[in-house]
C-alpha cells in the first residue's frame, strides 16, 4: 500500500486548489466576521452538497437505513458517558452555560452518542435488528488555528454518519455490506484507485482506549476476519483505532496522485456497554448488540474539497450545480429560448437563460470561465428548424441536435451515474 503523499502543492497544481476553485465557482466563502473554519455555503455550493445527500440518501434508503436528525448540541453528561469529553475534551468548544447551574451543554463533536440515545429510546427484539441510523450530522471541533485549511480541515463540518446496531450473528454479514456500499460511493464519484488501511490500538498506550481488553480482541479479529473474508488487500496500522474500537480506513487516490483518507468502518462493543443498550433474544433475555460506525465520505467538507481538486472544478454532469446555460445571440430569440429553457426544466436539467446584452463570444467566454457543462447557442438557423447549436465546456462545438435529441443526449449523461443499487 502506497504511503499517503504530501496534499500540499506544487506550482504547477495550485489551479487545482479548492479554495480557489471553490471562491471562483461561488461555491462557499470564509468570513473573519463569522469565524475562521466555520465555511458559508453559498447557492451553488449548497446545490453540490444536496446532490450529494441525494445520492448517498437514495444508496442507503435502498440498503435498508432511516434517516434521524440529532441536536447540535447535547448535555456535557451524554459526552462524559460516551467517553468523548475524557479522550477528546482539549478538542471541544468550551462548554455552554445555562442559568442552571447544573446545566452544562457543549457544541456536538460526534453525532455516535444520540444515536445510542435513539437506539435506547425504545425496546427492541432481535427480530427488528439490525437497525440502521443515518444522519448528515453537523459536529464542531475546536482546531488550532494552524492546522485549519480550506474545507479539508474545519471547526464545523457535515458528517455522512450512520450507526448499525446488530446482533452478533448480523455483524460479519452487515460489515460486507458496508464495505461494498463504500466501493460503490468511490466508484461513481470517480476515485478507481483506493487502498485500505487496518488501525488498531496501540498495545503500549492502553490508557488512550475505552473498554475491556475482552471486547478489544473480539472487536479486532471481527475487523480481521471481515478482510479475509472479502479478500481485501491491507496494511495493519498500530495506534490509529478510535478510542472505542478498531476501524477500516478508506484512502482514495486523487488525478494528481495523492492519497486521502475518506471511508471509514468501525467495530464497537464498548459504547452499547457504556449507554447500556440492549434488545430481547430469542428466549426473552436481554442481549447487547455490536455497534457499526460508518461514513463513506468522511465529511461533506472533505469530500467537496477532494473532488474539486481531483476534477480541476470539471465535477461529473450529474453533480454538478448548473448543468446547461442557454446562450441566445440576440434579444430576438429569447421566446425560442424560454421554449427549450421551460421543456428541459421538465426533465429536472438544472438549465438557466443568460440573456444579458452581450456579444455571443463573452457569453461563451463567460460560461467556460464558470465550468458550466453544456452551452446551447440559438440563432435564426436554430429557431428555423427547431434545432439546438450544442456546445460542451472544454471541447467546443459537438454538433447541431433537434430539441429532442439534444435533451436526449444531455439525460444520458447525467444518467451514467448507476441508478441501481447492488449490495451483498
Amino acid at each position: 500500500m502506497n504511503k499517503n503523499k504530501s496534499v500540499s502543492f506544487s506550482k504547477k497544481d495550485f489551479n487545482r486548489d479548492h479554495r480557489k476553485i471553490g471562491k471562483k465557482l461561488k461555491f462557499f466563502v470564509f468570513s473573519d466576521r463569522v469565524g475562521t473554519g466555520l465555511p458559508l455555503w453559498l447557492p451553488r455550493g449548497t446545490i453540490f452538497r444536496k446532490n450529494l445527500e441525494n445520492f448517498l440518501t437514495e444508496v442507503q434508503e435502498k440498503s435498508g437505513y432511516e434517516m434521524v436528525i440529532t441536536p447540535h448540541i447535547g448535555h456535557k453528561k451524554l459526552y462524559v458517558r460516551s467517553g468523548h469529553w475524557d479522550k477528546y475534551g482539549k478538542n471541544h468548544f468550551n462548554p455552554i452555560y445555562t442559568p442552571r447551574k447544573e446545566e452544562e451543554f457543549l457544541l456536538k463533536p460526534m453525532n455516535c452518542p444520540h444515536h445510542c440515545e435513539i437506539y435506547r429510546s425504545q425496546e427492541w427484539s432481535y427480530r427488528d435488528l439490525p437497525k440502521r441510523f443515518a444522519e448528515f450530522g453537523t459536529v464542531y471541533r475546536y482546531e488550532q488555528s494552524g492546522e485549519l485549511h480550506g474545507l479539508t480541515r474545519v471547526r464545523c463540518f457535515t458528517q455522512d454518519d450512520a450507526h448499525i446496531f446488530c446482533t452478533y450473528d448480523q455483524l460479519l454479514e452487515e460489515l460486507k455490506k458496508v464495505i461494498n456500499l463504500v466501493f460503490y460511493v468511490f466508484r461513481t464519484l470517480g476515485f478507481l484507485t483506493y487502498t485500505v488501511r487496518i488501525s488498531l490500538r496501540d498495545p503500549k498506550k492502553i490508557d488512550d482506549y475505552i473498554g475491556s481488553k475482552t471486547n478489544w480482541e473480539k472487536a479486532e479479529r471481527d475487523i480481521l476476519k471481515v478482510v479475509q473474508e472479502e479478500k481485501i488487500e491491507a496494511s495493519i496500522n498500530y495506534g490509529d483505532a478510535a478510542f472505542y474500537g478498531p476501524k477500516l480506513d478508506f484512502l482514495i487516490q486523487d488525478s494528481l496522485g495523492r492519497n486521502w483518507q475518506l471511508g471509514t468502518i468501525q467495530v464497537d462493543y464498548n459504547l452499547p456497554e457504556r449507554f447500556n443498550l440492549y434488545y430481547k433474544g430469542k428466549n426473552n433475555e436481554k442481549c447487547r448488540p455490536v455497534m457499526i460506525h460508518r461514513a463513506p465520505f468522511g465529511s461533506l467538507e472533505r469530500i467537496i474539497a477532494i473532488m474539486i481538486e481531483h476534477t480541476e472544478g470539471n465535477l461529473p454532469l450529474w453533480l454538478v450545480p448548473n448543468q446547461v446555460v442557454i446562450l441566445p445571440i440576440s434579444d430576438k430569440y429569447v421566446v425560442y429560448a424560454k421554449k427549450i429553457l421551460n421543456l428541459m426544466s421538465s426533465y429536472n436539467i438544472r438549465v438557466f437563460l443568460d440573456n444579458r446584452n452581450e456579444k455571443i463570444n463573452k457569453k461563451i467566454r463567460d460560461s467556460e470561465e464558470k465550468k458550466i457543462p453544456y452551452m446551447i447557442i440559438l440563432g435564426n438557423k436554430e429557431e428555423k428548424n427547431e434545432m439546438m447549436s450544442l456546445r460542451r465546456h472544454g471541447v467546443g462545438h459537438i454538433g447541431i441536435f433537434s430539441i429532442s435529441n439534444g435533451i436526449e443526449s444531455i439525460l444520458n449523461e447525467i444518467n451514467l451515474k448507476t441508478k441501481t443499487i447492488k449490495l451483498l
